[in-house]
């Protein structure tokens, strides 16, 4: 599913773990919806499980508002910038030793539901990922991801904790 969705969605698969009950992706979609990515990778997802358990699993106690029958996954949905390379391989780490931490194998890299095999060994099994995760304006879309969630970088912080940035504000507002 996810490797369909990236040739219809163009997209860095970084790395991935399929758990029982979730799973945990690093992807880089073009456009830097990774929320619109997200949610069109659980609604196919939802789709295939619904289809291979012939409709009698993750039924709803009351039909949905919508007119829905099933839902598969939770409402929640975590995502945020991975701005430095310390804290995506710190990821990576979390993500491939999941199944490890649930006690489902003894070596993160038994697990055949993870991306562990293709980011170590460059196998491509089960699924392809890539190892270059950048996109030539991803610096440009984590800055505008900055504004518009009210992020402040370091500078700002410590020119604030300094009085410096009420010193501009009056400026500005001379």
């Amino acid at each position: 599913m996810c490797g369909e969705l990236v040739r219809t969605w163009p997209a860095k698969l970084i790395v991935y773990v399929v758990m029982p009950d979730h799973f945990h992706l690093i992807v880089n979609p073009r456009d830097g919806d990774i929320q619109g990515f997200s949610g069109a990778l659980k609604s196919l997802g939802a789709k295939k499980l619904i289809e291979l358990t012939g409709g009698r699993m993750f039924l709803l106690k009351v039909t949905a508002k919508d007119g829905s029958l099933h839902q598969v996954w939770q409402e929640s949905f975590k995502a945020f910038p991975l701005w430095s390379a310390w804290m995506i391989n710190q990821k990576i780490n979390y993500i491939h030793n999941n199944p490890l931490k649930a006690g489902l194998v003894r070596s993160a890299k038994e697990y055949i539901w993870s991306s562990f095999r293709a980011f170590y060994r460059d196998s491509g099994e089960p699924l392809a990922i890539d190892h270059d995760w950048w996109w030539p304006d991803d610096a440009e879309k984590l800055s505008k991801a900055q504004k518009e969630l009210g992020w402040k970088t370091y500078s700002y912080r410590v020119a604030k904790d300094d009085g410096r940035d009420k010193n501009e504000s009056q400026e500005k507002n001379k």
